[in-house]
């Protein structure tokens, strides 16, 4: 089955907007790697400063895949020759990891 990874952003409020335009910008390398199986970004509702990124793996080496590859190269960059590199919107993050032991989709009408 399929791994789950979600990475715990702490974001705080006069950084909200900045996070979700970058990833609405993104250059959306994770849609095209290999074993991707779907991503959302959640944004909180009331009592918490705390974003999460969800994705969902074929397999935990396909995640591994992408962080060494297309993921790196990605956070490696963004500033132009002679230009810093924006400063991260979140102030802190943590990656929780679990395996799909269960799961359902809606009943067909």
């Amino acid at each position: 089955m399929s791994v789950v990874k979600i990475n715990v952003l702490t974001v705080p409020a006069e950084q909200r907007e900045t996070l979700e335009k970058r990833f609405a910008s993104r250059a959306h390398a994770v849609e095209n790697s290999d074993g991707f199986e779907w991503f959302e970004l959640l944004r909180p509702v009331e009592g918490t400063d705390t974003y999460l990124v969800y994705t969902r793996w074929r397999d935990e080496e396909s995640f591994q895949a992408w962080m060494e590859g297309p993921m790196k190269a990605a956070h490696q960059g963004g500033a132009g020759e002679g230009q810093e590199r924006p400063r991260p919107a979140a102030s802190g993050s943590t990656l929780w990891s679990f395996e799909v032991v269960q799961q359902a989709a809606p009943k067909s009408a």
